[in-house]
């Protein structure tokens, strides 16, 4: 996963403005970024799941399997969308119960965003913005 992670990130970073949160679990992830053009970042995803799937399937001898399902893109609607979307990342790790707490997963940047903002102002964002039923629809409650 480690690798996987260095390489989506460097994805990113070269194809974005900005990378706010990311969370890298076994079987799937989650990035929020700033995307001035979204069709070249979907086709750089779309390269890098193209060679990952390449690279694993080989290492499994399983070509031609399917490793990569469905990707969803969504345009940040609000200041309550984007502080709920960048909980519902953050918080994506203890949702299916890798780790207890953000910080112990080390896939994200979880301990980074804590330690930049605070423990006092995530948890206050993490109240004004909660991710309740958020990923059901994409979309939080109340926008």
């Amino acid at each position: 996963m480690a690798e996987f992670e260095k390489e989506l990130l460097e994805t990113v970073t070269t194809l974005c403005a900005e990378i706010f949160a990311w969370n890298v679990l076994p079987n799937h992830y989650h990035v929020l970024v700033h995307a001035p053009d979204i069709e070249a970042l979907l086709k750089g995803l779309g390269q890098l799941h193209g060679r990952t799937s390449f690279h694993w399937n080989g290492e499994d001898g399983e070509r031609g399997r399917q490793v990569w399902h469905r990707a969803a893109e969504t345009g940040i609607k609000s200041e309550r969308h984007f502080f709920a979307t960048l909980n519902y990342v953050l918080h994506n790790a203890v949702r299916h119960k890798y780790v207890q707490r953000w910080q112990d997963w080390p896939f994200s940047n979880a301990e980074r965003y804590l330690a930049d903002v605070g423990r006092e102002e995530a948890e206050r964002r993490w109240q004004e913005y909660p991710i309740l039923d958020y990923g059901e629809d994409w979309d939080p409650p109340d926008l």
